[in-house]
């Protein structure tokens, strides 16, 4: 496996520590185990869609917990009591995949059709964190322009 060496970025920046620990911590987890398959979508500008394939899942078997920057899905199903396979054939294992969420990103709703799970994300930036324009020679606080308004001076 061929490792990216962050170490020159890691010198000339501040404060990326996360960015780079994540990408390292991603690089090491995709070397395992890609059951079950997903994807990743854009669906709007702060809009994103996980979907996994989990045939034969029931809702009750998918635990989905969003805590923050970190959304994981698990799946366990039941050991059939009264069943002798003599060959197996369908995945029946039970799973975990870990997704690395931004800063402000939600999951808004989550769906389980046709063996389809479906995640919805929604990033929503707090007014505090959004762009200002603030007026040059502004020296009162109340002067500070939101989005394309015009302030009274």
């Amino acid at each position: 496996m061929n490792r990216f060496d962050f170490t020159p970025y890691r010198r000339t920046t501040v404060g990326f520590d996360r960015l780079f620990d994540l990408l390292e911590r991603q690089a090491r987890a995709n070397s395992g185990d890609n059951y079950p398959p997903f994807n990743i979508e854009r669906s709007g500008d702060d809009a994103y869609r996980i979907t996994l394939a989990v045939a034969g899942f029931k809702a009750e078997d998918i635990d989905i917990t969003a805590q923050q920057n970190l959304l994981v899905v698990k799946g366990q199903k039941p050991e059939p009591q009264d069943r002798e396979y003599l060959h197996v054939g369908i995945a029946n294992r039970g799973f975990e995949r870990r997704f690395e969420l931004a800063d402000f990103v939600r999951v808004e709703a989550a769906d389980l059709a046709d063996g389809l799970l479906t995640i919805d994300l929604v990033r929503e930036v707090p007014e505090a964190m959004k762009p200002k324009k603030v007026l040059i020679g502004a020296h009162n606080p109340l002067k500070v322009i939101e989005g394309d308004n015009t302030a009274a001076a």
